[in-house]
């Protein structure tokens, strides 16, 4: 009898569950068949965009020159502050000007006697030579007359040579600045003994007012811009286009804009980049040669461009980006899209969208491809923002 009693039981417990459950499953069906999933969209619409691109960079200072003595000889003096500004013909070194004093002072008398023998030897030339024509000389007189006379005439000129190589250099016996700008650390002392075309520089100026910035590009992004250019996707032709603005190590913007210089015509073998030079302003001495920088370049401007927020963009597992759309009839489709680059908070589409499309930014996750659904406008100011692309499997499309 217990037996029995238990098994009814059981029975109608399992009768009971079956119900609930058709009943549950009814309920289900119910609610999905009145209730529209509601998604808040972005319209899709062309805008103007300037194409930015941030490549690494080091300043270099406009101007150079290394001081190297040209004569030999002893220091005497230095002339200058280590790290100060000096002008283009400023004094910087003296070297021991004796022996070169001396050198000229002995030009100087070798000139003076070739020159005080010259009067004479003209002079008796010029009677050997009248004599000869009422044949009181021989020939042979009158000819070594002649020849000592041109003897004389070059000794002059010689010495005159002479004195002038002498005085050029008692001259860089005072080494000068060749330009103006900043000078560094002095790599001799008073004392040293410096020679006429050294390797090593005795010092070096550099202009830092304007600087240089160098920044390498591949040949791949020129391609890729030309490429570009020529389908007419970007406008190259601003006012603005060869302005370049710089960010600093410290991550700050430097205040003055500079002006794109050159493209260099020749390629680096071991890094495929081409070099571009932009020159800055630099009245405050903030940029100092050999720093790391960035500099901000514009590539042009891309008149018919739409920027999708990151937010609305996934990716597959393959890593293929996508976004669902709503289409006209109030249905989600799926769109597969190509990206340029990331423009702040947003992706830039080279394809993918058309200007008019309706991306679904909020309530992706709720819906499928093919899902009817509810569209309202996206709040931009409701304190969500993208957080970028996302690695999420793609909602399988609705079988019919």
């Amino acid at each position: 009898m217990q037996i029995y009693d238990r098994a009814k039981r059981i029975v109608a417990g399992s009768v009971l569950t079956g119900l609930l459950i058709l009943g549950g499953c009814g309920q289900q069906t119910k609610g999905t068949q009145t209730i529209t999933p509601e998604v808040a969209v972005v319209t899709m619409q062309q805008e103007q965009v300037v194409i930015t691109t941030e490549l690494p960079g080091r300043t270099s200072a406009s101007l150079v020159a290394e001081v190297r003595p040209q004569v030999n000889g002893i220091i005497q003096k230095r002339l200058f502050t280590e790290g100060s500004n000096v002008n283009a013909g400023q004094v910087l070194y003296q070297i021991d000007p004796a022996p070169y004093q001396a050198a000229l002072d002995n030009a100087r008398a070798g000139l003076s006697r070739s020159e005080a023998n010259l009067s004479a030897i003209r002079l008796k030339a010029e009677r050997l030579k009248e004599l000869l024509v009422d044949k009181a000389v021989s020939q042979q007189d009158y000819d070594d007359a002649a020849a000592a006379l041109k003897q004389t005439q070059a000794d002059i000129q010689y010495w005159q040579a002479t004195v002038e190589t002498a005085r050029i250099n008692l001259k860089y016996t005072l080494i000068t600045a060749p330009i103006t700008g900043r000078i560094g650390r002095s790599n001799v002392t008073q004392g040293a003994l410096v020679a006429a075309q050294q390797p090593t520089a005795l010092a070096t100026i550099q202009l830092l007012d304007p600087m240089y910035v160098d920044v390498p590009q591949s040949t791949a992004e020129l391609q890729r811009l030309r490429y570009q250019m020529k389908e007419g996707h970007l406008d190259q032709n601003g006012e603005n286009q060869k302005k370049v603005q710089l960010i600093l190590e410290s991550g700050t913007v430097y205040p003055l804009a500079g002006t794109l210089q050159f493209q260099d015509v020749t390629v680096d073998p071991t890094t495929g980049s081409v070099i571009l030079r932009a020159s800055f302003p630099n009245p405050n001495g903030i940029l100092l040669p050999g720093m790391f920088v960035r500099a901000v370049l514009k590539e042009g401007v891309n008149e018919h461009a739409i920027l999708v927020p990151q937010q609305a963009v996934t990716r597959n597992p393959r890593g293929n980006p996508f976004t669902l759309i709503v289409d006209a009839e109030g249905k989600v489709q799926q769109r597969m899209l190509t990206l340029d680059r990331a423009m702040g908070d947003k992706w830039l589409i080279s394809s993918g969208l058309v200007s008019g499309d309706r991306v679904i930014i909020e309530g992706m996750q709720k819906v499928q491809p093919g899902a009817s659904v509810k569209v309202v406008p996206f709040a931009a100011d409701s304190g969500k923002t993208g957080t970028g692309p996302k690695n999420v499997t793609p909602p399988p499309a609705k079988s019919n």
